[in-house]
C-alpha cells in the first residue's frame, strides 16, 4: 500500500487532531510504510466552509485545501493541485457519540466507497445498545465493498483492546478490572463540561438524568472485552456519580468550589449469572492524583499493566491513524478492535 487518501469528516477538536495527525503521514510512504494523503476536508459549521483546512485544524500551514459543507461536494471537487477527490479511498468520521444520529452519515461514506475509522463511541460495539443496527452495517459496508470500524482511545484502546491483547499471555480469564484515572483539568472546556466540572450535587444528578453528564462508550467496552474473551453476558450495569471537590479547584476554563462536583466517577460492570466478571472504573475530574490506566487480569495468574502518560485527545487521533491502515487492509464489512490486525505506530522515527 503506497498511498491512502483520506477525507476528514468532522473538524471539531477531535476531528482536527486525527486530520493533523493525518497530515504528519503525509508523504511518508516508502513502499512498506503507507502514506496518507488528505484529499477532503467536510463540516457543516458555516464559520468553517470555504476556509482552508490546515488554518481551520491548527497546522499553521496552508494546505490549499478549503472545507466543504458535505461529502458530495467534497468527492466532487478536484483543484489541480492535489490528486483527484474521486481517489479517496477512506474516511476518518468525527461527529458524535450517538450512533443513531451519525448513522445516515456513516451510510453516506459507505455507499461512496469509503472506507471508515469513526470516532463514534458507540459505533466501537454496536451491538451493546443497538443490536439491530450491526447487521445493517455490515451488510452494507460489505455491498459497498468497504470496511467500517468504530475506535478511539476509550473505548476502543485503554479499557478494551489493551487488555484484550494483554490477556494474550494467559491460559484462562476468570475477570477483568480496570481503572482509568483521568486529570482533566488541562483538557478542553467541553470535557470538562461533559464531566461536570463545577455543578451542584442537584446540578450533577440532573444532567446525568438528562443524558448530558457522562463518558459514552464504557458499556460498549464491556460488551466488547466480553466478546474478544469469549464471554456471554447476561447483563451489564452502570453508575454515574460526581467527584466532589474538597477544596477550591481552578482550570483555565472553570473554578470549582468545594462540595461542587470536580468530575464524573463511572462503572460498569458485567455478569454472567450473578458473578462479576468485568469491571470498568472510570474517573474523570479536576486535579486528580495517580492519573493513568490500570488494568488487572485474574485466572491462574494474576496479570497487572499500570500505563502512564495516555492522553486521551492526543492517543485517540494516534489510534485513529494507526488503524487506518488496517481497516483500509481489512476484508469489506463491519469491524472491531477485537477483529482487526493489532494497530502500530507505523510512521517514520525521526
Amino acid at each position: 500500500m503506497e498511498n491512502i487518501a483520506v477525507i476528514q469528516y468532522g473538524l471539531g477538536p477531535i476531528g482536527a487532531g486525527c486530520a493533523r495527525v493525518l497530515c504528519e503521514r503525509q508523504g511518508r510512504g516508502d513502499g512498506i510504510l503507507p502514506s496518507v494523503q488528505l484529499v477532503g476536508a467536510v463540516d457543516v459549521d458555516p464559520a468553517k466552509v470555504g476556509r482552508d483546512a490546515g488554518e481551520v485544524i491548527g497546522l499553521g500551514k496552508s494546505l490549499a485545501l478549503p472545507v466543504c459543507a458535505s461529502l458530495k461536494e467534497a468527492l466532487s471537487r478536484g483543484d489541480g493541485i492535489l490528486p483527484s477527490h474521486s481517489q479517496a479511498v477512506a474516511a476518518v468520521h468525527s461527529t458524535g457519540s450517538s450512533l443513531r444520529a451519525v448513522l445516515p452519515q456513516l451510510e453516506e461514506c459507505m455507499r461512496a466507497g469509503l472506507n471508515v475509522v469513526s470516532t463514534c463511541e458507540e459505533l466501537a460495539y454496536p451491538a451493546a445498545q443497538h443490536p439491530e443496527l450491526p447487521p445493517h452495517l455490515d451488510s452494507l459496508a460489505k455491498a459497498s465493498g468497504v470496511t467500517i470500524l468504530g475506535t478511539g482511545i476509550n473505548p476502543g484502546y485503554a479499557m478494551d483492546a489493551l487488555a484484550l491483547f494483554l490477556s494474550g499471555a494467559c491460559q484462562r480469564v476468570e475477570s477483568v478490572s480496570i481503572r482509568r484515572v483521568v486529570d482533566a483539568s488541562r483538557r478542553r472546556l467541553p470535557l470538562q463540561k461533559k464531566i461536570g466540572a463545577g455543578l451542584s450535587g442537584q446540578e450533577f444528578d440532573a444532567l446525568v438524568s438528562a443524558g448530558k453528564v457522562r463518558h459514552v462508550g464504557l458499556i460498549e467496552s464491556v460488551a466488547l472485552l466480553a466478546a474478544g474473551l469469549g464471554w456471554s453476558l447476561d447483563r451489564i450495569d452502570e453508575t454515574i456519580s460526581p467527584v466532589l471537590a474538597d477544596r477550591e479547584l481552578r482550570s483555565e476554563y472553570l473554578t470549582v468550589a468545594p462540595g461542587q462536583a470536580a468530575g464524573v466517577r463511572q462503572i460498569a460492570r458485567g455478569f454472567i449469572g450473578d458473578r462479576e466478571v468485568i469491571n470498568l472504573d472510570l474517573c474523570m475530574a479536576l486535579w486528580v492524583e495517580t492519573p493513568g490506566d490500570f488494568i488487572h487480569l485474574r485466572g491462574e495468574q494474576d496479570v497487572e499493566l499500570a500505563v502512564k502518560g495516555i492522553h486521551g485527545d492526543l492517543a485517540t487521533a494516534a489510534v485513529v491513524a494507526n488503524a487506518l491502515p488496517r481497516v483500509v487492509e481489512a476484508a469489506p464489512g463491519l469491524l472491531t478492535m477485537k477483529d482487526i490486525a493489532i494497530p502500530a505506530c507505523r510512521s517514520h522515527g525521526r
